[in-house]
């Protein structure tokens, strides 16, 4: 098994791997189309569906046999359901799920590399098996020599010489038979800013940065918990933290010692802590995965995994306050504007305010003055009802923007945050308020 996973993760091993991905994928698209020509507009579509799923079943199947940028990739399409089929992200969604771990004589080669010495003459224990494995590297238990607790976060061999044949075979998967809702420019784009992200995610000195600057940012927020970097201990590849324990997001109930006041509780601070980190840091954790959060019964919440931060240019800030403003306001000419500048609506398009009047309370219904019950939220299925029943001219008018890629992408996960949480609060007036905050 291990040797199967190791060539797996070999240079030859992945460029096989998705060539023969995507030459099935290639043939059963060609296959569909000439099967189109002899087919009803009813049965055509059903087809397409059927291929759509198809070829999501595949995409994940193989992907989540892969460690490195390909997975990561992968992780984040799940959630593009603006750019993909409903069909592909569904399928895709599994790869949210933790990955199987390296074998321990792998992760001993890369930490030993690193830090200069062997395991032994670093730590005075370190556990190896891990507890949590990811996409580009897995987290061990350790303890240092002076004694203290600690996690390391140990990043897989060769994930960076990946990258760039990893993304040319899932793009040129994405774009065959224009399964995608998007044009090039726009792909390119969005392709831009994972590559970026990824390449940010897989230096660990960054993500050291990362840590300090949030740990200073929210240093005056006593219930926000962010571990501290050793930093003889870390390098390129391995990160050495603090442990900082908390409750799971699926453990976190009454039984627990979590009753409806504090995860209410809980809900609301983590929104506050996420809108300020976006206008008023000017940089957001962005990685939603439940994994990456902890809960305590005292109110804390405690904050994991670094490489994933946005930053974000004032210019995009002050667009991204006036879409959010615009909404709230319903003032729709100030919201297409807005969209329009982000590189979120199509440049040669109109778009109606019954469009606007149609969409934006159902994207907003969970922002409201008064308490919203997100354990019985359906917006997730009122979103996917209202997009099979809108025109798809008027859709194709919108196309996901480069600069709210990765903010989107934690709007949305910790829709599902406070969903799982239970949450039931007014979450209007508390984004009202950092709104006016940052217009002072």
């Amino acid at each position: 098994m291990a040797k199967r996973r190791d060539r797996a993760a070999s240079t030859g091993g992945r460029f096989w791997k998705l060539t023969g991905m995507t030459t099935s994928i290639a043939t059963r698209v060609a296959g569909q189309q000439v099967r189109g020509w002899f087919q009803s507009d009813q049965d055509r579509q059903a087809s397409r569906e059927e291929l759509m799923r198809h070829i999501g079943r595949e995409v994940a199947a193989t992907l989540g046999q892969m460690k490195g940028a390909v997975m990561k990739v992968g992780q984040i399409a799940s959630q593009m359901q603006d750019v993909l089929p409903r069909e592909i992200s569904e399928q895709l969604a599994v790869l949210q799920n933790a990955s199987a771990p390296m074998p321990f004589h792998v992760i001993r080669r890369q930490l030993e590399k690193e830090l200069g010495a062997p395991v032994t003459e670093r730590f005075a224990d370190f556990q190896e098996t891990p507890f949590a494995a990811a996409s580009i590297g897995q987290v061990h238990r350790a303890i240092t020599l002076d004694g203290e607790p600690v996690v390391v976060k140990v990043q897989y061999p060769a994930v960076k010489s990946s990258i760039d044949s990893d993304m040319k075979h899932l793009k040129r998967i994405l774009k065959l038979g224009s399964l995608l809702r998007v044009d090039e420019r726009a792909l390119d784009a969005v392709f831009r800013e994972i590559r970026q992200q990824l390449d940010e995610e897989l230096d660990y000195h960054r993500e050291a940065e990362n840590l300090r600057l949030f740990r200073d940012f929210h240093r005056p927020d006593t219930d926000v918990v962010i571990p501290k970097v050793f930093e003889a201990l870390s390098g390129a590849t391995v990160l050495t933290l603090s442990l900082e324990e908390g409750t799971p997001l699926d453990q976190v109930n009454d039984d627990n010692g979590f009753d409806q006041d504090l995860r209410n509780r809980l809900g609301e601070r983590l929104f506050d802590l996420l809108a300020r980190q976006i206008f008023q840091l000017h940089a957001v954790h962005c990685d939603p995965h439940p994994g990456n959060f902890a809960f305590r019964p005292d109110g804390g919440i405690v904050f994991y995994d670094f490489g994933a931060v946005k930053r974000l240019p004032e210019e995009d800030v002050a667009l991204m306050a006036t879409l959010t403003d615009a909404a709230l306001q319903q003032d729709w000419a100030r919201l297409d504007q807005a969209l329009l500048e982000i590189g979120a609506r199509r440049a040669d398009t109109r778009v109606a305010d019954s469009f606007y009047d149609a969409w934006v309370p159902v994207l907003l219904q969970g922002v409201a003055d008064t308490p919203y019950d997100f354990a019985t939220a359906r917006v997730h299925q009122e979103v996917v009802k209202k997009a099979r029943a809108t025109p798809w001219e008027d859709m194709l008018k919108f196309q996901p923007s480069s600069r709210t890629l990765l903010v989107q992408r934690v709007v949305g996960g910790h829709y599902w945050t406070l969903k799982n949480l239970g949450v039931a609060s007014a979450l209007r007036p508390r984004l009202r308020r950092i709104l006016e905050e940052r217009a002072a």
